[in-house]
């Protein structure tokens, strides 16, 4: 436990650090947008590039990980699908609740996993990402222009949102690099590697600076169902799908730990892009990362 502590504690630490620096006023308010815009689409692109570029998929059997995160998320779906049937959510809050139960923070992710497993940890965890990245984007933006916009998106808005998606870029663009032998030629290798190195720091520091208690503690019974699924629930239904798929060692642990993580902040952007609750967006992603620091040593404690 100790050793698990001591990996993660540092991860929430950088966060509150990210909380007090806003709350102090250190960094003007209109700096955090686009640093917030700078992270996603360049820094967090290139660590996930790099990683898979240059990632010995061989030396894994990616598939049975990739299998046992893919139902994982349909088991939370079909749960979330259950809750808006017999619930009283409306449209926009289910959206909202959805992105923040099925939705995984990889900043927080990929830092818990690099502080406790090292290279190995990360190229797993970029494995997770090529996995889920893309198919929670597509679930995102189909429940949120079904049930928070009037009608419910084409084929053609999906695929344009999915497009512009710099994650989904990244991670389509590393694994091709991967499976051609062509890795990142010369100095682009070095480049990505040096500007992936910004991503967890500033990613982290970012979350923190977007936390909002004060909304989640308005909101705190969605609050508390919400990261209760995300944080509880998701774990559990990884666990039952690695033993099913008889997923183990190290792959076992990372898939843990992606279904443990808080709520995407990403989330918020989207919830506002395509008419969802924002508000409410927020004060899930604060719920679940506070209690994240909680439960995420929990999981790993009883699972690892």
């Amino acid at each position: 436990m100790i050793v698990i502590l001591n990996s993660l504690i540092p991860v929430f630490l950088v966060i509150a650090l990210g909380a007090v620096i806003k709350r102090i006023g250190f960094l003007g308010d209109e700096l955090w947008a686009p640093l917030d815009k700078l992270t996603y689409y360049v820094f967090f692109p290139a660590l996930l590039l790099h990683t898979l570029a240059k990632a010995d998929l061989a030396t894994f059997d990616v598939w049975p990980m990739a299998y046992a995160l893919w139902a994982g998320l349909f088991s939370m779906v079909a749960i979330l699908m259950l809750l808006y049937r017999f619930g009283n959510l409306t449209g926009q809050q289910f959206s909202s609740v959805f992105q923040g139960a099925a939705r995984w923070n990889g900043f927080v992710a990929l830092a818990a996993i690099g502080q406790l497993y090292g290279p190995e940890g990360v190229t797993l965890a970029a494995v997770s990402f090529a996995v889920l990245v893309p198919t929670v984007n597509i679930l995102s933006v189909l429940i949120l222009t079904r049930y928070a916009g009037d009608t419910p998106a084409g084929m053609g808005t999906v695929l344009k949102l999915l497009s512009k998606n710099p994650l989904i870029l990244a991670c389509a663009a590393g694994i091709i690099l991967n499976v051609t032998g062509i890795r990142l030629p010369g100095p682009l290798a070095p480049t990505a590697q040096i500007l992936g190195q910004a991503a967890l720091t500033i990613g982290l520091i970012a979350i923190g600076a977007g936390l909002r208690l004060d909304h989640a503690l308005q909101t705190k019974g969605i609050v508390l169902l919400t990261s209760s699924l995300k944080l509880i629930i998701m774990p559990l239904f990884m666990a039952l799908w690695c033993h099913l798929f008889d997923v183990t060692g190290m792959a076992r642990l990372v898939v843990l730990l992606c279904g443990s993580v808080p709520g995407a902040t990403s989330s918020y952007i989207l919830a506002r892009q395509l008419g969802g609750d924002a508000t409410l967006m927020a004060s899930l992603i604060t719920g679940s990362t506070i209690m994240a620091a909680i439960t995420m040593p929990l999981i790993l404690y009883i699972f690892a």
